[in-house]
């Protein structure tokens, strides 16, 4: 894993909010070396924005604005499903 990885996944895990740390935390864990520089970029636009916010558009509690709304939002939207059906 690249250092910008590395970094990510440090803040990804350390948000504050546990909720979001599981979510961001373990897309990180699991997807993050996947993504291109582009998904990296929107990752890390997240990761810069406040935690109760990101936590609204990833669970579409509240429409994420067009900056945000990536394919890598719709990636960590359907990490978190597949988090819900793991714990069922």
């Amino acid at each position: 894993m690249d250092d910008r990885r590395k970094k990510l996944r440090f803040r990804a895990w350390r948000r504050g909010f546990r909720e979001i740390d599981l979510i961001l935390g373990g897309f990180a864990d699991r997807k993050l070396a996947g993504l291109d520089a582009a998904g990296l970029d929107a990752f890390e636009r997240l990761l810069d924005a406040p935690d109760q916010e990101v936590f609204a558009w990833i669970t579409q509690q509240e429409a994420a604005p067009a900056e945000y709304d990536t394919p890598t939002l719709a990636l960590i939207r359907a990490f978190r499903f597949e988090l819900n059906q793991q714990d069922r």
